[in-house]
């Protein structure tokens, strides 16, 4: 495997204006398409205290980080949330609560709007309960949507988000018109992008180009029959793209993730990528990480490309690609993403596409608890 080049670039003077902050991996829910990492409880035990994530939110708006994402897993876990929130609300931040909603009742959403918190977004994982309790692993779906409309009724912002796969992808049109119900003011239908999780499951999640194509004219179905304010965004899979995108919008530019215990990311998926070194909050400061760190100088600018990358009119565009779904696919993390039709590895996108698709049964998805998924299903 080729080593990284360390980039030249001055990019690093660019401020991270997104910090997103994974509060826990822990979650109620049991998603197979889940991003977190698989081996996510080893970090359970080493979550920064309350005192230390506040110290992470005034050391990202120092650096000059604007929005905040507050995630995980679920955040709601963290009994400290509300003071997170009011801390991020006192130095600024506008804050983003990414939740499935379990865990909260309407005196809790009524508090973290006391305690500033300005936008939700609500997962599910289906348009009914039966498909929606099944791939979260969680009896949920009367839960989310009581609660999505206890969202809107304290006037917040509200987005719903629907990650597709091959089992549920039919569902469309029932999902916005859900969304619609439920009035939302964005809906982002998510194809499943294959990391982690997803990954582990891609055989049985990959859904067929056909479908991918249908779903999207449900969608703009849906855009034409409904002119009101609702947006809707239809975010096509990775490996059905001719080019393949720019990886958080660039790497070390404008995203940073901290992680439940402290390590600090250019994107959520970096520690798929091996022979690194991640630094941690505990032992650096946030400003150092972000300007100095080898790992964030690591992919920033075009210095560290290889061809076809490095020759490329577009490499400014796309800057390589996706750095961990080079790596996943090829073994080699200054690969150009096989996505890229470009590529010379480009053969391995259809390759993985007809291996998902001549599957003659489908297969035992995985999920992140085998344990209750087989409950729910049984």
């Amino acid at each position: 495997m080729a080593d990284a080049i360390t980039s030249t670039s001055d990019n690093k003077a660019n401020i991270p204006l997104w910090l997103l902050a994974e509060l826990s991996y822990a979650c109620p829910l049991q998603c197979s398409y889940c991003s977190n990492p698989v081996n996510y409880h080893e970090s359970r035990s080493r979550e920064l205290s309350t005192q230390q994530w506040k110290d992470v939110l005034k050391a990202g708006r120092k650096l000059g980080a604007v929005q905040l994402g507050l995630s995980g897993g679920e955040p709601l876990v963290r009994q400290d949330l509300e003071e997170i929130v009011a801390e991020a609300r006192g130095l600024g931040f506008y804050s983003n609560l990414i939740t499935s909603t379990v865990g909260a009742d309407s005196k809790r959403l009524a508090g973290l709007k006391e305690a500033g918190l300005d936008h939700i977004q609500v997962s599910f994982q289906g348009s009914d309960e039966q498909t929606n309790d099944y791939f979260g692993g969680s009896k949920s779906f009367q839960h989310k949507v009581a609660m999505a409309r206890e969202v809107k009724k304290l006037g917040f912002p509200m987005v719903l988000n629907f990650v597709l796969h091959r089992q549920n992808i039919h569902q469309t049109a029932a999902m916005l018109e859900l969304a619609n119900d439920i009035g939302a003011d964005f809906v982002e239908l998510a194809n499943t992008q294959y990391y982690g999780w997803a990954l582990k499951n891609r055989n049985s999640l990959m859904p067929s180009r056909q479908q991918v194509l249908d779903a999207e004219a449900a969608t703009n179905a849906f855009r034409q029959q409904h002119k009101g304010p609702m947006e809707v965004i239809f975010v096509v899979p990775d490996y059905f793209e001719e080019r393949p995108k720019a990886c958080c919008n660039g790497w070390g530019t404008t995203f940073i993730t901290v992680t439940p215990d402290g390590t600090v990311l250019p994107c959520q998926s970096a520690m798929e990528l091996p022979g690194l070194d991640f630094p941690n909050v505990r032992d650096h400061g946030l400003d150092w990480i972000w300007r100095e760190s080898p790992l964030f100088n690591t992919f920033r600018g075009t210095d560290w490309m290889q061809e076809p990358c490095r020759s490329c009119p577009e490499k400014d565009q796309d800057l390589g690609g996706c750095r961990c779904q080079a790596y996943l696919l090829t073994g080699d993390i200054n690969a150009t993403d096989p996505v890229c039709s470009l590529s010379p590895e480009h053969g391995i996108i259809g390759e993985a596409i007809a291996e998902a698709l001549s599957e003659t049964t489908e297969q035992p998805l995985l999920f992140r608890n085998p344990k209750t998924a087989k409950q729910l299903s049984s």
